[in-house]
This record gives C-alpha cells, structure tokens and sequence, in this order.
C-alpha cells in the first residue's frame, strides 16, 4: 500500500522559506505526475506546482519565481522549495502522485506565514 507523508511545515514570518518533504512508501509505477496543492480555511484545494512526466510544469501564477518543485527518485521523494512567503501563502499543503490513473495523497503539512 502507498502512503506520503509530508513534512517540513510551520510558521515562517513573511519573505522567510520553507523546504516541504513528501516521502512516498511502497511502491509505485508509471508515474505521470508529481504535484503539490493547498488548502486554506474556507476555500477549495487549488494546485501549487506540478510536474507532468518529469519535463513539464504547471503551477499558480501567484507562486511564480517563488515556489520550486523537485523530485529525487532515489529517495522516492518530492519537495517543495517556497522562498518570499506571503501571508496569503497560508494554508494546509498536500502532496499529490498520480500513477496508472490513480491518486495518491498525503496527509498535509501546515504552513503558516506571518506578517
């Protein structure tokens, strides 16, 4: 069975960074994207970045220039590199894997930015 599980979350004041961890375990094949999405309080879960067959990436335009998605194969991992946070950037972050048409998630981590 698959499980992520991330890490790295907390409270950062404003222009400050943050490195998000996203280990996966068990095994999964044919990966077709690695994503990351959020979720704040009273709003539906929206993508941050992702990464579509190791070569192509989507992410909000509010992350722009400052949100980084990578991935290490070797460590079955995914991470997310936030630099200049802003209060908006608050929320819930959660990993995303899709292999063989299936979603994986995990558990989120909390971000919190203040002003």
């Amino acid at each position: 069975q698959v499980q992520l599980v991330e890490s790295g979350g907390g409270l950062v004041q404003a222009g400050g960074s943050l490195r998000l961890s996203c280990v996966a375990s068990g095994s999964i094949f044919n990966i077709n994207r690695i994503g990351w999405y959020r979720q704040a309080p009273g709003k539906q879960r929206d993508l941050v970045e992702q990464l579509i067959s190791s070569s192509s990436t989507m992410y909000a335009d509010s992350v722009k220039g400052r949100f980084t998605i990578s991935r290490d194969n070797a460590k079955n991992a995914v991470y997310l590199q936030m630099n200049s946070l802003k209060p908006e950037d608050t929320a819930v972050y959660y990993c995303m894997i899709q292999a063989n048409y299936v979603y994986y998630w995990g558990q989120g981590t909390q971000v919190t930015v203040s002003s």
